[in-house]
């Protein structure tokens, strides 16, 4: 079997109706009961009925996608002889890494990234803060203008190194505006603004930064069965302290992706494997490193083909 990855989508990957063809899996039907007991509603109605509008809430999107991945996750597990070399996730992801590895309960997870997700919305009131995707600039362009922007007095910070040419930017809308202006100006290919309720990955994050660890600390954190990357550092973690310290510094620091999917290959991982709804994170892997192999399962016909490309 080649050796591979589990790697799982964040935020914005969620659509209503996602998982439909897979809710008759046992596997993944029992998953979708867990995360509904946990938080209290029929997390399986909201998924597949919606409204938009409910499923798009960031603090009911969250457990969505939590669910989908570890649900896709357990599916394959069910059927494959072996476990990932290694996991990684994009932001939220990070978290459906750490309870397929082991190191949080599922339940616990689920109610957890709810609480993120009300933290993060709350940090910044609405409509004072912003992210944007830039397209076709150097990494190295983009940081300097940041610091330009924020030494000026606006407050922008590098938030997603995506892939090569695609990084986003995260910071108070007036900081991202003037970015923005700056980076169109330096040859930026696009600057699209994001659809999003709270600007993340940058120091603005850090109240919910310090709820985050306060609800951490209550939760039983386990040493990883399979190292995991984190966001923070682009490495591997096992540690339950370590794991814990970059979930933290997760929310107030870059998503380091370019360099987490470099460092899979790098250790001989040949397929990433991607565990939930709408192949984001595989559509990344084509511009990050073409030699790697992307999988995923996302329904009962992407299950069968990974297991055949994987043996």
């Amino acid at each position: 079997m080649k050796k591979f990855a589990a790697v799982f989508p964040g935020q914005g990957s969620q659509s209503v109706g996602m998982f439909a063809s897979f809710m008759d899996n046992t596997v993944v039907a029992s998953v979708y009961e867990e995360a509904s007991d946990a938080l209290g509603y029929d997390l399986k109605k909201v998924t597949l009925e919606g409204p938009e509008s409910e499923l798009n809430r960031t603090e009911v999107t969250q457990p969505a996608i939590l669910t989908a991945s570890v649900a896709a996750f357990r599916a394959f597990a069910a059927q494959c002889d072996e476990m990932p070399a290694c996991m990684a996730g994009h932001s939220l992801g990070e978290y459906s890494a750490l309870v397929c590895a082991g190191v949080l309960d599922f339940a616990d997870a689920v109610r957890l990234v709810r609480l993120r997700g009300q933290a993060m919305q709350d940090a910044v009131p609405q409509g004072e803060g912003a992210m944007a995707a830039v397209l076709g600039l150097d990494d190295e362009v983009i940081v300097k203008a940041c610091d330009e922007v924020s030494t000026a007095g606006s407050k922008v910070w590098a938030a997603n190194f995506n892939t090569p040419g695609q990084v986003v930017v995260s910071g108070t809308a007036q900081g991202v505006a003037k970015v923005s202006e700056i980076l169109t100006s330096k040859g930026a290919r696009r600057v699209v603004p994001l659809a999003v309720s709270a600007p993340s990955h940058c120091p603005l994050m850090q109240s919910a930064a310090d709820k985050l660890s306060e609800a951490l600390n209550k939760l039983k954190i386990s040493d990883a069965k399979i190292p995991v990357y984190s966001n923070a550092f682009a490495k591997p973690e096992t540690k339950a302290s370590e794991i814990k310290d970059a979930l933290v510094r997760q929310l107030v620091g870059p998503v380091r992706w370019v360099e987490t999917v470099s460092s899979m290959k790098a250790s001989g991982v040949e397929v990433l494997v991607e565990m939930g709804p709408n192949r984001v994170l595989s559509g990344m892997l084509r511009r990050i490193e073409r030699s790697l192999i992307a999988a995923n399962v996302g329904d009962p016909e992407s299950l069968t083909k990974t297991l055949e490309v994987l043996n």
